[in-house]
């Protein structure tokens, strides 16, 4: 489903009570948006005459609209309504493909891939690079990310996993620095590399965005990240 957005066209007179009280009339559209931030425009330039970012509340009551956010408050007094509408509206995005599933138009915006026409929508982590070739089971993007090595993954975790890649490559790659278990992929909120001795030894290391660029002298494994080079062990000062 879509969400809509709301406008309304008339000569108004737009009154905003925040730190300052200001007052304008004239003929203006006003636009309120999905999560009730309202835009009052006038004929010139791009900046709106007056604005609430996501009100608490938005009201239109016998030609009077009315939006609060705390000790702020827009009201918007419609004279003579030239005209009003209500439009279906979407986030915009990147375009990264068509959907396989209803050949509507794939978007990337705010965290995610999704289809303007089905709304289907994938989570994408935000390290992650979506590519232009697609996956070849199901034909949505792939994303290249990088835990230790650069895998390529399709957008939809569950026709590929991430985890299960970086389980299939890394788990019990690495001996346990504490004791003489070996460290396991896990998920604990991110991926981990979690001694399987656990509650016996608690030893664990999240799993940084970058690729392995040799072994420490701790005898864990260094990985080039975007921030510079780091030993899987934070806290260790031998890299």
């Amino acid at each position: 489903m879509h969400d809509e957005v709301r406008v309304v066209a008339g000569d108004c007179t737009t009154t905003f009570d925040g730190r300052s009280e200001r007052e304008h009339r004239g003929d203006v559209v006003t636009v309120v948006k999905p999560d009730n931030t309202v835009l009052v425009h006038d004929a010139d330039g791009y900046q709106p005459v007056a604005w609430l970012t996501r009100a608490d509340s938005v009201q239109f009551v016998d030609g009077v609209l009315d939006a609060r956010e705390g000790d702020q408050r827009l009201r918007v007094e419609i004279h003579d309504e030239h005209g009003s509408a209500r439009h279906p509206v979407s986030r915009a995005g990147i375009p990264v493909g068509d959907c396989p599933v209803c050949d509507g138009q794939l978007v990337l915006a705010g965290g995610a891939v999704r289809c303007g026409d089905c709304d289907d929508e994938y989570s994408v982590p935000r390290d992650a690079a979506v590519l232009d070739e697609t996956c070849p089971m199901c034909g949505l993007p792939l994303l290249r990310v990088e835990r230790g090595e650069a895998f390529e993954v399709c957008v939809d975790r569950e026709c590929e996993s991430i985890d299960d890649r970086v389980t299939e490559r890394f788990d019990r790659e690495w001996d346990c620095p504490n004791c003489d278990g070996e460290l396991r992929v896990l998920r604990r909120g991110g991926l981990i590399a979690g001694c399987e001795r656990y509650p016996d030894c608690d030893t664990g290391f999240g799993i940084p965005t970058g690729v392995i660029d040799g072994t420490c002298d701790c005898g864990l494994p260094v990985f080039e990240t975007p921030s510079g080079r780091r030993c899987l062990d934070t806290g260790c000062e031998q890299t």
